[in-house]
């Protein structure tokens, strides 16, 4: 036996590893499952150079619990270490076997897929484990197995070993606060989440011990039981789309969210070897106007080791509401967020992810508009968020977003922009956009606007407000106003002549007696020469106050910020050719419920009438009713 002292750069390196090196002890399990897949890369990469012969396709990865002696097991039957590499790889931390390994055999082939680029993976199995040990016979021919083990300090020792099959044995003696490492549930779990499509086959299952039948009572044996393979070697991202139908990329999503039983609308496969690698395959789902539950679906992995859902830096923003998969062994995993944000490479990825979302928009808008059409309610938010955040994005959606009616026809901007020239352009040659943002609480703005035989669209994401200040500030000329801004005569002016029957004394008098009932802090009183058949009283908000809330409200910046907290201002329109501002002048005793009468009905086709005031309300109706 050899005993000796691992080379490390302080006294006590195990401490440290498991104190600081990693934040989660779960993790061990993919660092040692990495690392059981890289040696059989390994050595199938060397059988394709003609370096090893055999036939490795049926080599697998083993994961054993043996509750008895406390002890997890990760068996591979790759490329084994001989006792000098176990002192060079194991003994001598931080020095990086896959890298050395690439580094030779890069003029030999293509890249293998070799995931070990970590370092000191080997050394996660210390937070779990009182004890370490590697039984490993090489694949070299004429190599004797070794045993190789290490109590958590810098001491180790190494001995023969009769293992005759080639690979290696990691046994971890597993500690007494690191016990949960030695239930199965436990294990399933870590293995579905990290080692889920592994390149190589993992069986997973527990030893234990049981009688033996025939050879008296007392008679033991071993008995090892083995489940089935727990991975998918060869996920649907790691195929070429050719090789896919539509069924496969279902079945792939059901796989990746068992628990999400809605089908994706569509699909993107990612595949790009050059100037970086990047397979993949992104699924859109039916979403919600909540963006903030929609983030943390898309899983990325290097060389098909599960690394993390949260993919901000990787993935452009609007696209994180997506699902599916992101590989690419060309991301860097162990930096931080801001040496992501400036890294050239990941700066491509993000760029070429958003070029192929655009692009596969734009085929289904071309190749079947019919169809884009049904969906656009379900992936509005995303093309809108990123008409938003990215210009080049904006540039090619330019042509393929929709902007929806009430009435539930479609254009892009431009189809709208010629088909309301004419109605809908005011004195100063300004195109004015109308647009509700609920069809029930507008309903009646609506009625009016169509009446006029003008178009109004239906824009009710949550993001509405900034969406229509991009757009205003991209088409010269272009104007957006809902269609509750202002009384349906003035939202799109073009000095028609308005004449009131009431002269200047009597509008005077009677705005006075109107500002002295309606709520200064809430309502501007506002009169006008409206038709008489319309409404005595109507609520207006004012479209610049009304949009600077909603943008500061989603997070608009500068000089709206805190406008949120601002209280509801709202214009109260008088109709002065109505009928009922007779009965206000010449009324002696009960101006004010007139007044609050129209005021209250005004506001219930706001949606604005609640709790005590709605009560108020219908008690005056039935009072007046007498």
């Amino acid at each position: 036996m050899t005993k000796g002292t691992i080379n490390v750069a302080v006294e006590n390196i195990f401490p440290l590893i498991k104190k600081f090196l990693y934040s989660d002890h779960e993790i061990f399990l993919r660092e040692l499952i990495s690392n059981a897949t890289d040696a059989t890369l390994k050595l199938k990469h060397l059988a394709s150079i003609g370096e090893a012969t055999g036939d490795f396709d049926q080599s697998k990865i083993e994961i054993i619990i043996d509750e008895k002696k406390k002890q997890l097991k990760i068996i591979d039957q790759g490329i084994g270490m001989t006792e000098d590499e176990v002192k060079k790889y194991i003994n001598e931390i931080a020095f990086s076997g896959a890298e050395e390994f690439l580094d030779k055999y890069k003029e030999k082939g293509n890249d293998p897929g070799i995931i070990g680029h970590f370092g000191l993976g080997f050394y996660s199995a210390f937070m779990v484990a009182d004890k370490v040990e590697i039984i490993s016979k090489s694949f070299k021919e004429g190599s004797e197995a070794i045993h190789w083990s290490c109590d958590g300090s810098p001491n180790y020792s190494v001995k023969k070993s009769k293992k005759t099959d080639r690979g290696t044995e990691i046994i971890l003696n597993i500690s007494e606060d690191s016990t949960e490492f030695l239930e199965k549930s436990r294990i399933e779990s870590l293995l579905t989440k990290y080692n889920k499509f592994m390149p190589i086959p993992i069986k997973f299952g527990t030893k234990e011990e049981s009688k033996t039948i025939g050879e008296g009572k007392d008679a033991k044996e071993e008995k090892t039981t083995v489940d089935n393979i727990v991975n998918n070697p060869n996920p649907a991202w790691t195929k070429k789309p050719a090789d896919l139908e539509v069924d496969d990329y279902k079945k792939f999503y059901h796989e990746l969210y068992p628990m999400q039983f809605e089908e994706p609308l569509f699909n993107i496969h990612l595949n790009v070897d050059y100037p970086f690698n990047l397979t993949g395959i992104l699924y859109f789902p039916k979403l919600s106007n909540n963006l903030d539950a929609q983030k943390d679906r898309i899983q990325l992995y290097q060389n098909q080791v599960f690394v993390t859902d949260n993919v901000e830096g990787i993935v452009p923003d609007f696209l994180q509401m997506l699902r599916g998969v992101i590989d690419s062994p060309d991301i860097p995993l162990n930096v931080s967020r801001s040496y992501l944000q400036a890294d050239g490479a990941v700066k491509k990825i993000a760029g070429y992810i958003t070029k192929k979302v655009a692009d596969k928009f734009a085929s289904l808008h071309k190749n079947n508009r019919e169809d884009f059409e049904a969906k656009w309610n379900d992936i509005k938010v995303i093309i809108e968020y990123g008409m938003l955040s990215e210009s080049k994005f904006y540039d090619k959606a330019k042509d393929f977003a929709l902007y929806p009616t009430v009435d539930d026809a479609y254009f892009t901007f431009d189809e709208l922009k010629d088909k309301i020239k004419d109605q809908q352009t005011d004195k100063d040659g300004s195109l004015i956009v109308l647009y509700a943002s609920d069809k029930d609480k507008q309903h009646s703005y609506i009625l009016d606007a169509k009446a006029k035989g003008y178009e109004v669209i239906l824009l009710d994401s949550p993001i509405v407000s900034h969406l229509i200040q991009k757009l205003e500030s991209e088409n010269e000329k272009t104007r957006f106003t809902r269609v509750d801004a202002d009384h349906i005569e003035n939202l799109i002016n073009k000095e028609e002549t308005k004449i009131s029957k009431l002269s200047d004394e009597e509008q005077g008098k009677l705005k006075t007696i109107i500002e002295g009932i309606v709520p200064k802090e809430t309502y501007t009183v506002q009169l006008e020469s409206l038709d008489s058949t319309s409404n005595p009283f109507i609520i207006t908000q004012p479209e610049f106050m009304r949009r600077m809330k909603e943008m500061s409200a989603t997070g608009g910046g500068g000089i709206m910020m805190g406008m949120g907290n601002m209280p509801e201002m709202y214009n109260l329109v008088v109709n002065t050719n109505n009928n009922l501002m007779d009965k206000i002048l010449k009324a002696k005793g009960n101006k004010d419920k007139y007044v609050n009468q129209a005021l209250d009905l005004a506001k219930l086709s706001q949606n604005l009438l609640k709790g005590e005031a709605l009560t108020n309300f219908i008690k005056r109706s039935f009072e007046l009713m007498k």
